[in-house]
């Protein structure tokens, strides 16, 4: 048999060193790898964390928030602008030279209690404590909230108007978010929240949003408060309902409102629901604190009696009464257009109500109804129509309208932006704006 021809060189296995074939083999089995220094490089760059309150702020709020502070900001400038152009056209002496500084326009009508109040206290006159302060202004009317916590501010902003505009207008941006918040949790929208906000700063009487009163500040807690019982955060809720009661008695309102809400909606662990009644703790406090200077439990209401004719009426008295004085040409006219938006308001809350009991909407139809009771049950109607600015299910509503209809928010914004810069102006030159 004849031997077997040798391989020719072409066709023979190739020599290879044993360590260099393992290296090969690792090589295929795994990815090619780089340098630390190479993939440092191409790693992009984490930008550093703002550490700041700013930078915190910026990243604890969402895009939608942020649309929603845009326009909490761009209506402040409006109305701000308003408020400088009023003072030149419409000046409380007509033969002026000089306007008044743009700050003067806002020291109107409960601007002043809540100022001698926080300055002052509520018995500034310690021999004329009795039935009322010194004074005499009934400011023992006015929760402790706003007064106290302009007094604070006024440590650090020495202008007391300037102290109580900033927190309204720190206020009112929470507030703002919080009822966004409220609107998208209620309407599966992307627009929601937005339009919710939007018909608030647009309401008729959303000057008092930014003037030093307690309507802003209030919001900012009631509103949070509402926000974390939807979410059955209910200790966090009670605390913010409490903050809420030292700044209006209708925090007793939202507190009610938050009862029932946790009625209706936890079924087991109902031994917290002895939280709901912390929002009692701050109005009670504060009777008390009046009884010692007084001796009076109910010196808060006879306050409000001897100031704002608010002594208890039977709801269809007080109707008639509001009635009379809007159309029967007993008051100025002025007076008479502000009696008639207050029974315009009421018919609206009443509609409110009807809606929320329809829809089974126990925990709003609650705090909406305490509002008009309170509210509805004095010698005559007074604030209705500013009060409409604390029925967040109102604004809500109008949202949910809106989002189904083309023309709602543009009808809304035509019938409200003039009655708004009417009340403003109003308000601004001094004259009773509700």
């Amino acid at each position: 048999m004849p031997a077997t021809a040798p391989a020719s060189p072409r066709h023979a296995p190739a020599r290879t060193d044993p360590a260099a074939s393992r290296a090969s083999d690792h090589a295929r089995r795994t990815p090619p790898s780089v340098s630390p220094a190479a993939g440092l490089a191409r790693r992009p760059e984490r930008p550093g964390r703002d550490h700041t309150p700013l930078g915190r702020a910026r990243s604890w709020l969402r895009p939608a928030d942020r649309e929603v502070l845009g326009l909490y900001l761009l209506t402040r400038v409006a109305l701000w602008t308003t408020a400088y152009c009023t003072r030149l056209l419409f000046p409380a002496n007509g033969d002026a030279r000089v306007p008044e500084p743009v700050l003067t326009s806002f020291e109107r009508w409960d601007w002043g209690h809540f100022l001698h109040i926080a300055r002052d206290g509520y018995f500034p006159d310690e021999a004329g404590a009795g039935p009322g302060p010194g004074t005499g202004d009934n400011r023992e009317a006015f929760f402790p909230g706003f007064p106290l916590l302009l007094r604070a501010v006024h440590t650090v902003v020495p202008d007391w108007t300037v102290a109580g505009l900033l927190i309204s207008f720190v206020a009112g941006a929470v507030a703002v978010v919080a009822l966004a918040r409220i609107a998208e949790l209620h309407l599966a929208h992307t627009h929601a929240g937005r339009r919710a906000a939007l018909f608030l700063l647009l309401s008729p009487c959303a000057v008092f949003l930014a003037a030093g009163y307690s309507e802003a500040l209030f919001l900012a807690f009631a509103l949070p408060a509402w926000l974390a019982a939807q979410r059955h955060q209910w200790p966090l809720a009670a605390l913010l309902a409490a903050c809420a009661t030292t700044v209006r008695v209708s925090g007793l309102f939202l507190a009610a409102a938050l009862a029932v809400h946790f009625l209706l909606t936890v079924r087991t662990g109902r031994r917290r629901a002895a939280l709901l009644t912390l929002p009692a703790l701050p109005a009670l406090l504060y009777f008390w604190y009046l009884y010692e200077r007084t001796g009076d439990w109910m010196a808060w209401k006879h306050a409000q009696e001897r100031g704002w004719y608010r002594h208890f009426r039977a709801p269809w008295d007080a109707w008639s009464q509001t009635w009379h004085e809007a159309f029967a040409q007993t008051q100025a006219t002025g007076y008479a257009a502000l009696f008639q938006a207050d029974l315009a308001a009421m018919l609206l809350g009443l509609g409110l109500l009807a809606l929320l009991i329809r829809r089974r909407r126990w925990p709003e139809a609650v705090y909406i109804a305490l509002t008009l009771w309170a509210l509805g049950t004095s010698y005559w109607y007074m604030s209705i129509a500013r009060s409409t600015l604390l029925w967040w299910p109102l604004w809500i509503g109008l949202a949910a309208w809106s989002l189904r209809g083309r023309r709602t928010t543009a009808v809304y914004v035509c019938l409200a932006a003039p009655l708004g810069t009417v009340l403003t102006v109003t308000f601004l030159t001094g004259r009773w704006a509700g």
